[in-house]
């Protein structure tokens, strides 16, 4: 990441690290487990995708663009938590540590996810941004993250793990389960800075293809990468749909390149420190 990323990250890592929900109480457990899977580390790709966007075109929002920023990273890590259950994937390893359900318990790890997915919201609630903004954000997330977005997405990644899919189906299925969030994260800004429709609805299209060339890329990490290296279980993808399983690697590797180049494409449309932004965030992360 370049220098500014790497201090607007560093900034937000801070700023997460001192919000992260807070229920003390007399169960043993619980207040750590909410915090576990934040301390263990991450990309923070969404929350950077969206901060990149007000830092771009309003740098003093950026403080105030932090709350909604964390409550995108608390969404996602809800549904990391959820995804690692026995009853998806049964993971036992996720941000190179160990997942919560095998730290804890299955129960355990079920209620903190469902207290960060709640969590979220409370975070936008709290951020100093006008309300009709707040509003504005809350819809979108959710709209996103829930019913038709990420959870529709999951739904259809478990009921055809072992049917396979065709690659508009796949493609449908990952616009859902990982897109639409990062797609979000990116609207998310633009609402917050106020940009014109059009280009709030250029920087949700891009954010779709970036979700979808997040997912390639991920599914080759999982196809080319042993556990140590990806820091989460690896070569586990052999009966679900993947790229890598329906192209094979070559084809999805193919397929990253098509869709680095229909987003750089994009990106020209957009103002000059922006698109410098996006384009060192494309290098970084998927070249």
């Amino acid at each position: 990441m370049p220098s500014q990323g790497n201090n607007l990250l560093q900034e937000f890592e801070h700023f997460l690290q001192s919000h992260l929900p807070d229920a003390p109480s007399f169960h043993p457990t619980y207040n750590l487990a909410l915090k576990e899977m934040f301390i263990a580390g991450g990309k923070r790709f969404r929350p950077l995708m969206l901060l990149e966007v007000v830092e771009s075109y309003e740098p003093q929002l950026v403080q105030n663009a932090f709350w909604v920023a964390a409550a995108i990273e608390m969404l996602h890590t809800y549904s990391l938590i959820h995804d690692d259950l026995p009853t998806f994937d049964d993971s036992k390893l996720r941000r190179g540590h160990p997942t919560l359900h095998t730290t804890y318990d299955e129960v355990t790890a079920t209620l903190i996810g469902d207290a960060l997915n709640s969590h979220s919201f409370l975070m936008i609630t709290n951020a100093p941004l006008v309300d009709k903004v707040k509003i504005i954000l809350i819809k979108e997330l959710s709209q996103n993250g829930g019913t038709d977005g990420m959870v529709l997405g999951q739904a259809i990644d478990c009921y055809f793990e072992d049917k396979k899919l065709t690659i508009d189906e796949l493609t449908f299925l990952h616009i859902h389960k990982t897109a639409k969030l990062i797609a979000a994260s990116m609207k998310m800004g633009a609402i917050i800075v106020g940009l014109e429709k059009k280009t709030e609805d250029l920087l949700y299209d891009i954010g779709l293809n970036i979700g979808l060339l997040f997912q390639v890329q991920d599914d080759i990490i999982d196809a080319t990468f042993t556990s140590d290296e990806a820091g989460k279980p690896t070569n586990n993808d052999n009966s679900k749909n993947s790229f890598t399983n329906l192209l094979g690697v070559d084809g999805a590797e193919s397929e990253k390149q098509k869709l680095i180049s229909k987003i750089e494409t994009q990106i020209d449309q957009l103002g000059p420190v922006l698109k410098k932004r996006l384009l060192t965030s494309i290098n970084i992360y998927f070249k």
